[in-house]
């Protein structure tokens, strides 16, 4: 049993995070409000997103990374606030969880 929770605890740190600064489209349900980011990095699990506003922790949300091939759709996910930090130069890094595809 020991061994199964550190291979689940691992398997978890062993997602890449792949360098994208690529724009993004966030949409809120509670407000249908839409704002354009740039998403800096995305993993198996979560994406830094760069945004001009914070947003607030556990707060959730929809997302639209446009594909750069016409033959694949955009990448569409669900995702929660994780974390919320303010840069250097004012913009807002946003730590997020992937909840799901739809």
């Amino acid at each position: 049993m020991i061994n199964s929770t550190i291979r689940d605890y691992s398997e978890k740190r062993d997602f890449i995070r792949m360098k994208v600064d690529t724009t993004i489209r966030l949409t809120f349900d509670d407000s249908e409000k839409t704002m354009t980011a740039v998403c800096k990095d995305l993993s198996g699990t979560g994406m830094l997103i760069e945004t001009s506003d914070a947003l607030a922790e556990n707060s959730e949300f929809h997302t639209s990374l446009p594909s750069s091939n016409p033959a694949f759709p955009a990448f569409e996910t669900k995702v929660k606030v994780i974390r919320c930090a303010e840069s250097e130069d004012g913009r807002f890094l946003i730590g997020t969880e992937i909840l799901n595809m739809p």
